[in-house]
């Protein structure tokens, strides 16, 4: 163990947090202070803080596990294994198919890891049934923002930015609680004179902070950005210039938002007509504004659509591709940016090309060593490929996610991890999946081992390693070379991160994300580099400084013009009904992280959120006859949850709210819709028709 502070970041959420962590006398880690990197100035959240207890012994997994004769998990060698890995996966392709394989990554994975797992799928393996948790993340937003500018990148200009803009409308985001340490940005704008609007149907800690909270109904955020731009065009607000010079397609644009009148809206939505047209007053005075999304409009059916109503106020009133202007998107999952980027998404290969691509198939399977030809084409999307285990997809290699917690039909999801031939997982932890598992694979986590991440703001970051992982544990890319060596592919699957990564840098080059320009010297001299970053060739040429602030020449289109994509509202996949009146919505809470598998383990943060709730308005608490605490039933056409009541007036009367890290008979997945956005693919988390009722114990 090194004696003197290692920098890094946080291992939770896409801020990527920076700290130190230096070795204690008493052989634990202690988490200090890294004031130099510029997101959180040295402040992190009691996550971040307690992030080393998950590096316990106590907690994590030491020893691989395999499924016993009698059915239990019981401890094995590392060859013992991953033997039995490697021969259940041939043996699944020799009698059904390389299809028939399917392989799960998640959006914690490091870039290094999500690279080499994607390459496994498609070369080893040789499927297309590849995808990963961030499609839960943030693929709305990704579809829309290409469709609008050719390029996804979560935020297109550093967080840096937003203090000096002139107002923020904030949608479906609870960065309070979700991303504490971001909240700075905010109360900086304020001190600034700027504004802040949220938008979100409770009351949260980050509306309490809003000069404006517009609280829709759930599921009608597409009605509302529609709604606003109406008002936007009916008021002479539209920036006609800019609408000329730098986009296509406003006319159609136009004519749909119109169809969208300011009383239709606010009966869709329930926000009333003055609080729409202040929303528009202080979005358009200043010289200066943003659209920031999360995953309030983007979990649902109709996210793409939804997220590209909020490009289209965005466009029309010249907010993109301008100094402190612009839309983004506040990415969830640590790598959920470069998970995506690097070939773990069913359609995608590194650098964000295409998997349909000619050229791009070609570009990659040079770098790889393989015919183009041998690549297989898109697969399924993460809930389709979920949903087709047991049938068509008889084994599956999982790392880094739990969807037993957090998939959407959370039960019908355990029943078909439950019916599959064969189930290896990777992970830190015995999760809820892991514990399904015929194999187990335990692997080191952050401060164990050297990588990459990208995070919210397209900012590439070195993760050290700080201190070294308990006797018998080892890497993801360890288990992928062990595994790619005993299905017959001797290399290609390096073990040192430093080694993939430049390959990745090689994959990448000339793709939308380009890392070809970024080296793991830069990364450590840096804090962090901005992708795109493309590799300059000329000797003595100045290396490219990385792009902090995306298209403020030309969007990554064709022609370099934005497009505006004309949508209509639509009422959510499935509406309340007699049977099922009442609306769920679903988040986090401060303390926990996504499905829990790892923050669950920290005492601290158990103290500070202990298990689910239902939070509802007093009003229909009272037509239940509960009081604080109860436990009442929340029950949707795909099972029922049960826990406490939390009564509170900061909530909608029509809606409910659930976390969603918890297993058992909280576990709001079980609840919520697996309806998919057409282009996306996203489920609909954020809405589905519920009933309520009261419980006796």
């Amino acid at each position: 163990m090194q004696n003197t502070a290692t920098p890094t970041h946080c291992p939770y959420c896409a801020l990527q947090c920076g700290m130190n962590l230096t070795p204690a006398a008493d052989g634990t880690v202690e988490v200090t202070e890294r004031a130099d990197f510029p997101v959180n100035r040295g402040a992190l959240c009691g996550k971040g803080r307690t992030a080393p207890a998950v590096l316990s012994s106590r907690v994590r997994l030491t020893s691989p596990l395999v499924r016993s004769g009698d059915g239990t998990l019981v401890p094995a060698t590392w060859d013992e294994a991953l033997d039995r890995i490697a021969r259940h996966l041939a043996r699944t392709r020799e009698e059904h198919g390389a299809d028939a394989l399917g392989v799960f990554g998640g959006g914690g994975l490091t870039n290094e890891k999500a690279y080499a797992l994607g390459k496994f799928a498609r070369v080893v393996l040789g499927t297309s049934q590849i995808d990963y948790n961030g499609r839960f993340c943030m693929s709305s937003a990704a579809a829309a923002g290409t469709k609008a500018f050719g390029l996804d990148r979560g935020l297109p200009f550093p967080l840096e930015d937003i203090p000096r803009t002139g107002c923020v409308i904030l949608v479906g985001s609870n960065l309070a609680e979700t991303m504490p340490p971001s909240l700075r940005f905010f109360s900086e704008l304020k001190e600034n004179g700027g504004t802040l609007i949220v938008v979100d149907p409770r009351r949260t800690k980050t509306a309490e902070q809003a000069d404006l909270h517009l609280a829709p109904r759930p599921g009608t955020d597409l009605a509302l950005a529609l709604g606003l731009l109406h008002l936007v065009v009916a008021g002479g607000r539209v920036d006609e210039s800019y609408v000329e010079e730098r986009t296509a397609g406003w006319e159609e644009a136009r004519a749909a938002a119109m169809a969208h009148w300011p009383e239709q809206v606010e009966r869709i939505t329930g926000v009333s007509v003055p609080e729409l047209r202040e929303a528009v007053r202080l979005f358009c005075e200043p010289e200066h504004a943003m659209v920031l999304t999360a995953r309030g409009p983007e979990q649902q059916a109709k996210g793409t659509d939804t997220v590209g109503a909020w490009i289209n106020l965005c466009l029309a009133t010249g907010r993109a591709g301008r100094p402190l202007s612009g839309y983004g998107c506040l990415t969830g999952q640590g790598n959920g940016q470069g998970g995506r980027e690097h070939g773990q998404k069913a359609d995608q290969l590194p650098g964000y090309r295409k998997l349909t691509d000619p050229a791009a198939r070609r570009h990659v399977a040079e770098v790889w060593g393989v015919d183009p030809d041998s690549l297989p084409g898109p697969g399924r999307s993460a809930y389709e490929l979920l949903d087709a285990l047991g049938t068509d997809i008889r084994s599956l290699l999982l790392m880094g996610s739990n969807p037993v917690v957090s998939a959407p039909r959370a039960a019908h999801v355990e029943q078909r991890l439950r019916s599959l031939d064969f189930l290896a997982v990777c992970d830190v932890v015995l999760s809820e999946t892991a514990a399904l598992a015929d194999v187990v694979l335990p692997v080191t986590q952050w401060a164990e081992e050297t990588g990459t991440t990208t995070s919210l703001e397209g900012r590439v970051l070195l993760r050290r390693r700080a201190i070294t992982p308990p006797d018998g544990v080892r890497s993801d890319l360890e288990v992928l070379h062990e595994l790619a060596a005993r299905l017959g592919v001797e290399k290609g699957f390096p073990t040192e991160a430093e080694e993939v990564f430049e390959e990745l840098r090689r994959a990448s080059a000339g793709g939308l994300a380009d890392y070809s320009g970024i080296t793991y010297r830069r990364l450590a001299q840096e804090n962090g580099v901005f992708w795109p970053c493309p590799a300059r060739e000329e000797a003595g040429e100045a290396e490219h400084p990385g792009t902090a602030r995306l298209f403020l020449d030309r969007f990554a289109t064709e022609d370099g013009r934005a497009r505006f994509v004309p949508v209509s509202h639509r009422p959510s996949a499935e509406e309340p009904d007699d049977e099922y009146p009442v609306l769920l919505t679903t988040g986090r809470v401060v303390a926990q992280y996504q499905s829990g598998a790892q923050t669950r383990r920290v005492d601290e943060l158990n103290a500070a959120a202990p298990g689910p709730f239902v939070e509802l308005h007093p009003r229909l608490a009272a037509r239940l006859g509960a009081a604080e605490g109860d436990p009442v039933a929340v029950v949707s056409r795909r099972g029922r949850a049960v826990a406490p009541a939390r009564i509170t007036t900061g909530i909608r009367p029509d809606t409910v709210f659930m976390p969603f890290h918890w297993p058992g008979e909280g576990r709001a997945n079980t609840l919520t819709n697996p309806a998919l956005d057409p282009t996306s693919r996203m489920p609909e988390f954020k809405v589905c028709a519920v009933r309520v009722e009261a419980v006796t114990r």
